[in-house]
């Protein structure tokens, strides 16, 4: 399949004053792997930075920011009409040894974070639409991630200065706190509307909520996901799937294909309903996270390794039109 001359994402979703968009892959993308730029143009009008924009890749050393591949992504999302999404802010991964491998009183903590963050919100002032300012700090059972750096370092206390200091630096950003497996309801959930909850009755500068959507194969909308969507935009917050893939046990037959499309089907329904944007997380399978972290999955994204169409971009695509799932899918059902 092919979608070279069906209707593109991108024009879709702006009937809708939605956004769809993607991660981008640093190496295809600093490459200018020609079919990757071309799909990645053609189909998406809002990107984010798989990786270019964590604290270990911006700052690899003590006092010392590499821009290049940041600064061509901000280029790239400007000249081809695109919304941009910066991630992320505060995360306890992906951090630099000059950072985790030394002591810091709680004040050399807080500085250096203040420091990092007005640093990289404020070269892109202006350039980026939103940022996922705090990335998972909620843990697996609901509560503070206790194991992370900053929460070590400084208490809770680093969520809402994060926010403070981000929108200092950029008054006119939306500001997102995402993680994982909370978009249904569960002890995590809950935990992260208390937690954002709290910041807006403290009059803290949040604005959105990300679900990053790492699904597995099966998974369907519930009543669930639309009723804690219903209590987030509730406190007056934004809503997005800031990074949908549907990983498949691999080789997938076509019967997990069709289940996939299924998921991505329902994902954008959903997203048309209650959120801003919905982005995958990597739009082809040559270059996805999935089969390097769990061994015997893959195929999570709608493009395939030779950047075919799958059932899950018709299914996208079908979502947008506002038309019912075709035939194929209803079969699965």
């Amino acid at each position: 399949m092919t979608a070279q001359n069906s209707p593109r994402l991108r024009d879709l979703a702006a009937q809708h004053g939605f956004y769809v968009g993607t991660a981008v892959h640093t190496g295809a993308f600093t490459r200018a792997e020609a079919p990757y730029c071309d799909l990645l143009k053609r189909e998406f009008n809002v990107i984010v930075a798989e990786n270019m924009m964590k604290f270990v890749e911006l700052s690899p050393a003590p006092d010392t920011y590499a821009w290049n591949a940041a600064d061509a992504l901000v280029d790239f999302a400007a000249a081809n009409d695109m919304k941009l999404r910066g991630h992320t802010l505060v995360w306890h991964q992906q951090l630099p040894q000059w950072v985790t491998h030394r002591s810091w009183t709680p004040e050399e903590a807080r500085s250096l974070l203040e420091r990092h963050i007005k640093t990289v919100v404020g070269r892109y002032r202006g350039r980026v639409w939103a940022w996922d300012v705090v990335n998972e700090a909620i843990a697996d059972t609901g509560g503070y991630r206790s194991d992370s750096f900053w929460y070590q370092q400084l208490g809770a206390e680093y969520i809402a200065l994060a926010f403070q200091w981000a929108h200092e630096a950029d008054p006119n950003a939306i500001l997102y706190y995402n993680d994982y497996e909370a978009e249904g309801l569960s002890p995590k959930s809950d935990s992260v509307y208390e937690l954002v909850r709290d910041l807006k009755q403290a009059e803290v500068p949040i604005h959105g909520v990300g679900w990053q959507m790492h699904l597995s194969e099966g998974w369907r909308v519930t009543a669930e996901h639309r009723s804690n969507a219903e209590r987030l935009r509730g406190l007056g917050l934004e809503l997005s799937m800031t990074e949908m893939d549907v990983r498949l046990s691999t080789p997938a037959s076509a019967a997990q294909l069709e289940s996939q499309a299924r998921s991505y089907g329902e994902a954008m329904e959903l997203a048309l309903e209650t959120c801003a944007a919905l982005l995958t997380w990597g739009f082809t399978d040559k270059y996805s996270w999935i089969p390097g972290f769990r061994p015997g999955y893959g195929a999570a994204l709608p493009f395939d390794a030779d950047y075919q169409a799958k059932p899950a971009y018709t299914a996208m695509q079908q979502a947008l039109l506002g038309a019912a799932q075709t035939a194929p899918l209803d079969q699965g059902a």
